[in-house]
């Protein structure tokens, strides 16, 4: 048996968007987290779905739940059948799902997306953002808003962010 590196590199176990994408960086989990957001519980339901095959959903499932993203909860006795609920840890990943399914919606033009997020309440499209919310100002500044190393890091993610790239702001 051929041993296969692991694809994560030492000073990465510690980086956040690497341990996500552990959990979460694969096809058929986002597409599953997906499903989950709109409704789905059962197993049948995210099959028919997603056209995935039983061994791979149940992997899946298997890994979503020793995440904590899902709960396995029965909801038939005879026989014993199960459902797949959100947990809390799983909800929270909502606004990570509807950027992305935003950013893909914001390369095509209007009449190409199959696909779009609306207001609940009036049925109008609304244009997903990620701000702070200290501030209201969005994110997806990279010259504004840096990664630097937190009162955790390692020496190595220390020395990845040594020379932090805060610009100070003149005075007004």
């Amino acid at each position: 048996m051929v041993a296969v590196a692991s694809r994560i590199r030492l000073e990465d176990r510690e980086c956040p968007l690497s341990t996500t994408v552990q959990h979460v960086g694969e096809w058929w989990t986002l597409l599953i987290l997906h499903d989950a957001f709109d409704g789905y519980t059962r197993f049948d339901q995210f099959q028919e779905s997603l056209g995935i095959s039983s061994s791979m959903l149940t992997t899946r499932l298997k890994s979503l739940v020793a995440d904590g993203l899902l709960e396995r909860r029965p909801y038939q006795t005879n026989p014993v059948r199960h459902e797949y609920v959100l947990t809390g840890l799983g909800r929270s990943l909502r606004p990570v799902i509807v950027a992305l399914a935003a950013w893909g919606n914001s390369r095509l033009a209007p009449e190409e997306r199959s696909m779009i997020l609306v207001d609940a309440h009036t049925g109008e499209e609304v244009d997903p953002a990620v701000v702070d919310p200290r501030t209201g100002r969005r994110l997806d500044d990279s010259d504004a808003y840096v990664f630097t190393a937190g009162p955790a890091a390692s020496p190595a993610m220390r020395d990845r962010y040594a020379a932090p790239r805060v610009q100070t702001r003149p005075a007004r």
